[in-house]
């Protein structure tokens, strides 16, 4: 079955799915200011590095469109979520626009076609047969449409390959119980959720063959930056043998970025958590930095590559 858009222009404000009442209810919302944006951003109604570019863009659109300050909404959109850099990425593209609206409308049907070229790109590392683990949430509801991660797994399926993909939860905000395993079972892609920790245990016992994972940033020298979690996915991965893949389109490569050190890491309301005794420090960190060296292979809409971009 077919996803709505995750976010689209509409006519003088922005709608978005709301990802906060997922799996539960799939509802749309309507932001007017830059204001609402930013709490939507912020709040995780809208999330995912490639969704962000287009909402970053929109919402340089959106200031424009109602007369607002647009520099300074570019710098309150950029400061929400510092570490994915789609997000800087799709509001400097439209800042630089003569049409704010029509490039923001472009950079959102742009994103679904390098989605639809990435997992097509990356199909072939998904054998018939083959059980495919993934960490957070890289599908259609992380993107404009279709998916990176997830894309890459869904047109394997649509190839008429059988798989199983193992959905690492994904804590704290469990993307992965909540988005990943929703978009799987409307696609028709059996699917089995496990707690974060099970990951490197069904590695162990043979039952992955292959790693996709989508990046809210990669550095020049190839780190990624992805979900919290991604890092020990990673480490598993490498000590059993199993391929380690990254799924990303061309504008999450950030060449102003040296390394993985360099990428700035957000760190989130420490009541995401849960019950916490009081007085307890808490470290919410919402990513971690994946050395290059524990990276199969990079699949872009240009192909699958060994090296990063440059």
């Amino acid at each position: 079955m077919t996803l709505p858009p995750t976010i689209e222009w509409a006519d003088d404000r922005i709608r978005m799915i709301d990802q906060r009442r997922l799996p539960r209810e799939l509802v749309t919302i309507d932001v007017t200011t830059v204001d609402e944006l930013c709490e939507a951003i912020v709040t995780m109604a809208i999330r995912g590095a490639p969704a962000l570019g287009a909402a970053g863009a929109m919402g340089v659109a959106l200031a424009h469109v109602r007369g607002d300050d647009v520099d300074a909404a570019a710098a309150k959109l950029v400061a929400t979520r510092p570490t994915a850099t789609n997000l800087a990425w799709g509001v400097q593209r439209v800042l630089a626009a003569t049409d704010p609206v029509a490039e923001a409308q472009r950079v959102a049907e742009e994103d679904v076609a390098t989605n639809r070229a990435i997992g097509a790109q990356g199909a072939d590392l998904v054998e018939d047969g083959a059980n495919v683990l993934t960490h957070c949430n890289a599908g259609g509801l992380a993107c404009v449409g279709y998916g990176t991660a997830v894309g890459v797994v869904r047109a394997a399926h649509e190839r008429g390959r059988a798989l199983h993909v193992w959905v690492d939860e994904t804590r704290p905000v469990r993307q992965g119980a909540r988005l990943t395993a929703w978009e799987l079972r409307r696609l028709g892609i059996p699917c089995t959720v496990i707690v974060d920790g099970l990951a490197a245990t069904v590695m162990a016992n043979g039952d992955v063959d292959l790693v996709v994972v989508g990046a809210d940033r990669i550095a020049a020298n190839g780190d990624v930056a992805n979900k919290v979690g991604t890092y020990g996915v990673a480490v598993a991965a490498h000590h059993h043998g199993i391929p380690f893949y990254v799924a990303a389109p061309r504008s999450t490569f950030d060449a102003a970025c040296p390394t993985g050190a360099d990428i700035p890491i957000e760190q989130r309301d420490p009541h995401e958590l849960g019950d916490v005794p009081d007085g307890v420090a808490v470290d919410n960190r919402a990513f971690d930095v994946t050395p290059a060296a524990l990276v199969t292979a990079y699949v872009t809409e240009e192909g699958v590559r060994a090296t990063p971009l440059r």
